[in-house]
């Protein structure tokens, strides 16, 4: 997920456990007029018109209208667009209140799973060669029980690690191929006084998520796409000693003394957005910094590096434990159709070709889940190198917190690794409180 899935996903959790009939369908954002959708779960009519919802409503709005109406103009067919920023909530009174969009764009697979008996299985409606052609993990992430009731209509890479080009390569570090190699890097640059890691996991009502991925990211290196998929749903426990040393190795990386510039303390009150700012300062306050594909755009990074990324920013993906393996954790948004109607099905069908995005991509607001989609539409080497790390995966697996029941993922787990890096609590304390908190029926 972007940045602004995010910031949705924190006022969604706000609202959950039967709140959400508070709100009306009149609480809409909505571009192009109009009011409701197109009649609930599996029904709906060829009227002409397509109406889609989704969460973001920064510029990526205007990008993501453009590709639509692009297709759609051609085919005659009118979309109504429906953005809102609290999504996760006016979704479900649309539901409840049988006034569903034909089209739903989901930030996080575990919403989407709790619609699925309004949900159209899309088994009949995609081209399979169009899911076939999609990075395997984030395809998965659309699917109940083995059947699809999602497509990935976009991806985000998180196992990056961003580092000022320049500089780095004028220090003569360089970029590990393994998690061993990864450390060693660290005490490298801690030994020439700087700070190796730039960290920051403030973010609002969302504040402790930039924490969570790198958890996430160490079980998936550790311990492999099985395992980490057991500990997503919770077949094993969250204080399971394979999340211990996950924990384990993030305390080592970023919170032993002197790994992080401005110190542990400043972690939890440094946005994570610009937390990575001070690698572009001379010289530089850290060298590396994880994050997603995504700060690497309008709000992330300074203008000025923004406007020569090339030659400003060099990446790396978070390294397996062999130089072989290949992990990447991801994440994605995910169209799901409520209404089964001709149009809607041609829509569903442009998201996952290979045509889908190309603007977008070239307004670097978009990376395909296409592994055959055309490169050259990336506005730069960089986003291309980036995009590649997914496409060359051995096991790409998507966000674990957004699968997880919403009282963990976008709650304890927030909550928990707040507190631990915070240090007003110890790490085991942390694991344990997150595991308590996980929703017995789940």
């Amino acid at each position: 997920m972007r940045i602004r899935s995010r910031q949705g996903r924190a006022a969604g959790a706000l609202l959950t456990a039967g709140l959400v009939t508070v709100l009306t369908a009149g609480c809409l954002q909505q571009s192009g007029g109009g009011g409701g959708g197109g009649g609930g779960g599996g029904g709906g009519n060829d009227d002409g018109t397509v109406t889609i919802m989704y969460g973001f409503t920064d510029s990526s709005s205007d990008q993501f209208q453009a590709e639509i109406n692009k297709f759609a103009e051609a085919e005659g067919i009118t979309v109504r667009f429906e953005p809102t920023p609290d999504f996760n909530t006016v979704i479900a009174t649309r539901v409840t209140g049988n006034s569903a969009p034909d089209i739903a764009i989901f930030p996080q697979p575990g919403i989407m799973r709790s619609f699925q008996q309004d949900l159209v299985p899309l088994g009949d409606v995609v081209d399979q060669a169009n899911l076939d052609a999609m990075v395997p993990g984030i395809v998965e992430a659309g699917q109940i029980d083995g059947d699809q009731y999602a497509l990935p209509m976009s991806l985000n890479i998180k196992s990056i690690v961003f580092y000022p080009k320049g500089p780095f390569e004028q220090a003569g570090l360089a970029a590990p191929t393994t998690l061993d190699g990864l450390q060693q890097l660290t005490d490298q640059v801690k030994a020439t006084g700087t700070a190796p890691w730039c960290f920051g996991i403030e973010s609002a009502a969302a504040t402790g998520w930039p924490a969570t991925d790198w958890i996430e990211n160490l079980m998936l290196i550790q311990n492999g796409p099985d395992v980490y998929n057991q500990w997503v749903q919770h077949e094993i426990p969250f204080n399971d000693p394979s999340v211990v040393q996950a924990a384990d190795t993030m305390s080592q990386l970023l919170l032993t003394e002197g790994n992080v510039n401005g110190g542990r303390q400043s972690i939890a009150s440094n946005n994570f957005a610009t937390a990575a700012n001070p690698m572009f300062d001379t010289p530089p306050a850290c060298y590396m910094y994880r994050q997603g594909n995504f700060v690497a755009r309008d709000g992330g990074f300074p203008d000025a590096v923004l406007q020569d990324l090339d030659n400003t920013v060099g990446v790396f993906p978070m390294p397996g434990l062999t130089e072989a393996d290949k992990p990447v954790l991801g994440g994605g948004d995910l169209a799901s159709m409520f209404n089964d109607t001709e149009d809607a099905r041609k829509i569903m069908n442009y998201m996952a070709s290979a045509d889908f995005g190309a603007d977008w991509a070239q307004a670097n607001g978009f990376i395909s889940p296409r592994t055959d989609f055309d490169q050259n539409n990336y506005p730069n080497e960089l986003t291309k190198q980036m995009a590649g790390f997914a496409y060359d995966s051995t096991a790409f697996v998507f966000d674990g917190s957004d699968q997880m029941p919403g009282e963990v993922g976008s709650g304890s787990f927030w909550r928990e690794m707040t507190a631990w890096i915070s240090g007003s609590e110890d790490e085991q304390t942390a694991l344990d409180n997150i595991e308590a908190s996980w929703p017995a029926t789940s």
